[in-house]
């Protein structure tokens, strides 16, 4: 009888160390299987090829040389507005640590767009420290007309010891999104608090 209960602690014992370490490791079914994660993932903002100056910040910078003087206030709102709009219209539980992400981004420039691929990662906390990554993402978009809109939804799954980190780091997380296009490319990086 004693050497049966203590041959059950054993085993008992010996699973919970493996959950345990299944869990912080981030293997078996607590891993991410995100397959993306070995492509390059492209963050250096660029200027347009025929953009003499440089840009900051993820915002391009504008050719100040305009003919009309009688623009005023209107150059100053055009300057100000991004070229692209990235918006999260919805964010819905698909699991515990699983979320279907709606977004949609807007070509708000006065041209038309061609090559457009969207990439987007999630850095635990508030740097994008590539050892703090957790989940990354792309979406081939293709051209966007001046004013014109594309939505899609994307599954957003973290390992148990993923979602663990973003817990420790009080719920704060930094999402970059890099918007590429045939001639320009453009990072945004924003924190948020998901708790």
């Amino acid at each position: 009888m004693r050497r049966t209960l203590l041959v059950a602690a054993t085993v008992l014992v010996l699973l919970t160390a493996g959950v345990s370490a299944a869990f912080v490791t981030g293997v078996g079914p607590f891993s991410d299987d995100d397959a993306e994660s070995d492509e390059p993932f492209p963050t250096k903002t660029t200027a347009p090829p025929d953009d003499d100056g440089g840009d900051s910040g993820g915002s391009d910078s504008s050719d100040s040389d305009s003919s009309d003087s009688n623009s005023g206030g209107d150059a100053a709102e055009s300057e100000s507005v991004p070229p692209f709009g990235v918006v999260v219209d919805n964010i819905e539980n698909c699991g515990q640590t699983c979320r279907d992400v709606t977004s949609t981004i807007t070509n708000q420039q006065d041209a038309d767009s061609s090559g457009v691929t969207v990439y987007s990662r999630i850095f635990v906390g508030n740097s994008t420290d590539p050892d703090d990554e957790v989940w990354r993402g792309s979406q081939a978009v293709g051209d966007l007309a001046e004013g014109e809109s594309y939505t899609t939804t994307k599954r957003v799954k973290l390992s148990y010891s993923e979602a663990f980190a973003v817990r420790q780091a009080d719920g704060w997380i930094t999402v970059q999104t890099t918007i590429e296009t045939d001639d320009r490319t453009l990072t945004y990086t924003e924190q948020r608090d998901v708790t």
